[in-house]
């Protein structure tokens, strides 16, 4: 059996900004609104549930809080260069250079801000803070950077 989590309608979603290194138009700063999903397929437990969507969506909607209105930085990025001082964060990548307030960027543990990074990111952040029951196969997060444009990654248990 197969549950999903909407983000779009149970308003799990976030706006930020980011960039592609080497993308020829998506290297120019330009920011999203998110939306993100979560599928989880699984077996009936004894209370006739997959898993409880109240735990769920109060993981997602924190995870969410966190890069709401910022501006998303691969921290892990072997080619965009950051560097922090006197509050200010600084990044340079591809002959360009930004600089930043400290408190309106969120450095990610990935090599860029892809979807499709951001997507396994939050898959994986949701492995290590869930303790998922044992009746459950797989963990699926969807991101959203617009309609029609999702990334998916799953994590099979």
């Amino acid at each position: 059996m197969i549950i999903e989590i909407d983000g779009a309608h149970t308003g799990i979603t976030f706006s930020s900004c980011h960039f592609i290194p080497m993308h020829e138009k998506c290297s120019r700063l330009h920011g999203h609104s998110y939306i993100v999903r979560l599928r989880l397929e699984g077996e009936l437990d004894e209370s006739g549930m997959v898993m409880d969507f109240v735990v769920l969506k109060k993981k997602l909607r924190s995870m969410v809080a966190e890069m709401d209105h910022k501006v998303l930085l691969p921290a892990a990025s072997k080619i965009v260069g950051i560097s922090k001082k006197d509050g200010s964060v600084e990044v340079v990548s591809c002959g360009k250079r930004y600089v930043f307030p400290e408190e309106d960027v969120l450095m990610l543990d990935i090599r860029t801000t892809t979807a499709e990074e951001m997507a396994r990111m939050m898959t994986d952040q949701l492995m290590r803070d869930i303790d998922f029951p044992k009746t459950i196969k797989s963990v699926s997060v969807g991101l959203d950077e617009e309609r029609g444009q999702t990334a998916w990654y799953t994590k099979v248990l």
